[in-house]
């Protein structure tokens, strides 16, 4: 069968429709019923008319899914407004917790034990090895990835971290040198040690979907591999660590850019090939696997996966976020206040959303409210022949 989408390039929610099994776990169908129906008359909208020139126009609601390439645009640009009050004027430094290849049977089990392991294991190390260290308490802000450029499951924490922390004392701010956080070889022995006892705890605990004696076969195993704990480079100043943190806190496995083409039951897509200088290159899969290799990415119902440790945890935040300013002689952060739908649409395209693009004069004001239709039922196999 040739099923080719020319013209415009597919979307992942076209691809979902045509492409996802029948039958899926409750989360993964989620997700698919989401996206599907994302923007849709599925889940209802609004019609609008322009007031000078009656031009209609009908606007569908969003599904607000995490794992939604639609709607994390607005959701990052608020996410990141809000964050600005936290910002303390010291360097930040990016450091990355990847979780070794023997390991992975086990997240893939049981990912929220696991990914819960990891999350307690790095912030752990973060802390424990800048007192020892610094005797100071950094801020640490860690990101869960689980996707490499081609889909392929990779477990990682992407952490940003202050340059220096309040003392333990909390009667001074301690910096750290200007292009050095902390010793990677012992953030690295560190790590291995606090996530291998981590993941064997959970599986006492009878969490992982692994045996326990599997479980450490796989964790005995891994002290014959070789942990990969990295720092880039430090960042000039809290403007540049807010656009970068825009770059990974709702970053999804593949946004819609990267689709290329859905031909022949294949989906071709773009990604950085890190192995030759991080150069475009293409990779074309069967579609059935391009959907599975997605929906393994997914997030398990009201798993957090950014989260905040040191003085930046949320029970500490209001309280030693003000107190390192004052310490730094910096005096308050007076935070933007954050935007409206449209005003970060006009941000971002330089395109006013409320405006009639028909007479370019007028603008859409609300007419009547769009009731949802019958939404699909999950599990969305291929179409016949």
């Amino acid at each position: 069968m040739s099923s080719a989408l020319r013209g415009p390039a597919p979307r992942l929610a076209e691809i979902l429709r045509r492409y996802a099994p029948a039958v899926l776990s409750a989360e993964a169908a989620r997700v698919v019923r989401d996206l599907v129906a994302c923007r849709t008359p599925s889940l209802g909208g609004r019609r609008e008319v322009c007031d000078h020139c009656g031009d209609l126009r009908e606007i569908y609601n969003s599904c607000g899914n995490r794992h939604c390439p639609n709607c994390q645009a607005l959701a990052q640009e608020r996410w990141l407004q809000r964050q600005q009050k936290d910002l303390l004027p010291v360097a930040y430094f990016h450091l990355v917790f990847t979780v070794p290849d023997v390991l992975h049977p086990l997240f893939l089990g049981a990912r929220r034990a696991a990914c819960a392991a990891l999350f307690a294991a790095v912030a752990q190390t973060l802390l424990e090895v800048a007192a020892r260290g610094w005797d100071a308490t950094p801020g640490v802000l860690a990101i869960l990835h689980t996707w490499n450029q081609v889909l392929g499951f990779h477990p990682h924490l992407h952490c940003l971290v202050t340059g220096g922390g309040l003392r333990l004392d909390h009667a001074a701010w301690v910096a750290t040198r200007q292009n050095f956080l902390l010793p990677s070889r012992i953030l690295r022995r560190v790590f291995e040690a606090k996530l291998r006892q981590k993941l064997s705890q959970a599986a006492e605990r009878g969490e992982l979907a692994h045996s326990l004696a599997t479980t450490r076969r796989l964790l005995w195993l891994s002290k014959r591999t070789k942990w990969r704990v990295y720092a880039k480079a430090p960042f000039a100043g809290p403007e540049q660590v807010l656009r970068y943190l825009g770059r990974y806190t709702h970053r999804i496995a593949i946004s819609n850019a990267r689709i290329l083409l859905l031909e022949n039951d294949h989906v071709t897509f773009a990604y950085r090939d890190r192995r030759n200088g991080n150069s475009r290159a293409e990779r074309r899969l069967e579609a059935s696997e391009f959907v599975r290799r997605f929906l393994r990415h997914v997030v398990p119902k009201r798993f957090v996966r950014v989260r905040h440790y040191g003085i930046l945890a949320n029970p500490l935040r209001a309280q030693l976020v003000p107190l390192c300013r004052r310490l730094l002689q910096a005096g308050p952060l007076i935070a933007k206040p954050v935007e409206s739908w449209p005003q970060v649409v006009r941000r971002l395209t330089g395109v006013d959303p409320e405006r009639c693009p028909c007479c370019g004069q007028g603008r859409y004001v609300f007419v009547l409210e769009l009731p949802p239709w019958p939404l699909p039922q999950p599990g969305y196999a291929r179409p016949p022949p």
